[in-house]
């Protein structure tokens, strides 16, 4: 059998889910709208912020502080703070047995698939949020509080693989959210707990950067970073040479790491699986 028969299985799920989730247009204009909402205030508070600190006490300037939180925004759907809702109905109906039952990987079929999930999401938004802060912003006369373009050539290509990595690490985190729905037949409690942890360790509340310095190679470290903190320090060129090249390593690496986590998890959980509905 060919390779490219052995991945038409995953690429047709990621297809069709991709596609599913690209007809949601007029929840991705509600959430584009609440973004820019949102950012608008975070903008402002952060504008305050630096008001009345000092600048040479500041690890980024606030242009940059603006655009992190812009990207931050279109970014937004990116962060794991849920687990993929078709898992959860499958566990909660049952109909997750036909999943044991296909002729494919188990794992990749819902890893693919919540990559579709996710992806469909972050696109449409990602693109209006450009489109609101990087060039309506601007043609206003506001461009100091808009989204400003890549620290050159780069930047732009780190930030572009960064993000790619991203997702991969998203959804990784979201496999092992779905392995604990299945394991305990219901996703409520468990996304509720991943929801605050998410929102602060990825930097999406406030950049990472502007933490106490004693935390700031934890929290560099730790897998979160990699979601938001890590693509967006790129793209400002908060890191550049060996820095950039470590950050992209600590992304691809903890993605490797949660991904065999999360294939062990599932195995065990799988085995013990009890299978409600019907």
């Amino acid at each position: 059998m060919t390779l490219q028969n052995l991945l038409r299985p995953y690429t047709a799920a990621f297809a069709s889910r991709f596609l599913q989730m690209l007809q949601y247009r007029t929840a991705a204009l509600a959430g584009f709208g609440t973004q820019c909402w949102w950012g608008g205030i975070k903008v402002m508070v952060l504008a305050a912020f630096y008001g009345g600190a000092e600048a040479g006490d500041l690890p980024m300037t606030l242009a940059h502080a603006i655009t992190y939180t812009w990207l931050a925004q279109g970014l937004l759907t990116l962060l794991p703070w849920a687990g993929d809702p078709e898992v959860a109905q499958a566990v909660r109906t049952g109909s997750v047995a036909y999943d044991r039952l296909r002729p494919v990987d188990a794992y990749a079929l819902w890893y693919v698939r919540s990559a579709g999930w996710i992806a469909a999401r972050v696109l449409p938004r990602l693109a209006l949020m450009v489109a609101f802060a990087g060039v309506a912003l601007p043609l206003l006369g506001w461009g100091e509080w808009g989204w400003q373009p890549p620290a050159g050539l780069a930047g732009g290509l780190a930030f572009a693989v960064s993000a790619l990595l991203a997702l991969l690490l998203s959804v990784s985190l979201v496999m092992l959210l779905n392995v604990a729905a299945a394991a305990a037949l219901n996703e409520r409690g468990i996304n509720a707990l991943a929801v605050p942890v998410v929102v602060v360790l990825s930097g999406n509340l406030l950049p990472l950067a502007l933490l106490p310095d004693p935390w700031q190679t934890a929290l560099l470290l730790q897998p979160l970073a990699g979601l938001m903190d890590i693509p967006m320090r790129l793209y400002v060129a908060q890191f550049a040479g060996w820095q950039a090249a470590g950050g992209l390593a600590l992304q691809a690496g903890w993605t490797v790491v949660l991904v065999m986590l999360g294939r062990w998890l599932m195995a065990r959980t799988m085995r013990r699986l009890e299978v409600q509905g019907g």
